[in-house]
């Protein structure tokens, strides 16, 4: 193997890492944000499904357990939990009484602004501290990156897209 390809693997492999410990960095982060912002927060895996439905308004419960690869029970417990602080919805299907759809409230809606506007502060509090040329480097790496993710997987499930 030659030595540029050794290098470029390794260099990948380290930039892979890095990508892996701030996203785990800022998993702790939002945790800690989503605990500060109501006084009853919602899970991770609550917020997930609040995220796919803001981004289909509407949608079926079927396409959600899909689009979670999780089990109708499992996604029928999480709904009955974001609807019992009144974050969601459900309401049967316009095309088919035997489905429901679901369907944010104002109240979620409020909450997905809340975090996203405290991830926001603390985001900007750390980039504002790089220089130019290290915010330029990271806008580039990280639309990058993202046009790959999106990419490798063909598209978000949920068309949760936000760059």
């Amino acid at each position: 193997m030659p030595v540029a390809d050794f290098a470029s693997r390794r260099s990948s492999r380290e930039a892979a890492r890095s990508a892996g410990g701030v996203t785990e960095l800022l998993d702790l982060m939002w945790e800690r944000t989503r605990h500060a912002t109501a006084a009853a927060p919602a899970s991770p895996s609550q917020l997930r499904l609040m995220y796919l439905v803001e981004s289909e308004e509407g949608v079926r419960m079927r396409v959600v357990c899909e689009q979670l690869a999780a089990a109708p029970p499992s996604v029928s417990r999480l709904c009955d939990r974001l609807q019992a602080i009144g974050f969601l919805e459900r309401l049967p299907c316009p095309a088919s009484g035997r489905e429901v759809t679901l369907r944010l409230t104002a109240a979620g809606r409020t909450h997905l602004r809340h975090i996203r506007e405290q991830r926001e502060t603390v985001l900007r509090r750390a980039v504002d501290a790089m220089s130019d040329t290290e915010r330029h480097a990271l806008a580039e790496g990280l639309a990058a990156l993202h046009a790959q993710l999106v990419a490798a997987d063909g598209g978000v499930p949920g068309g949760i897209t936000a760059a």
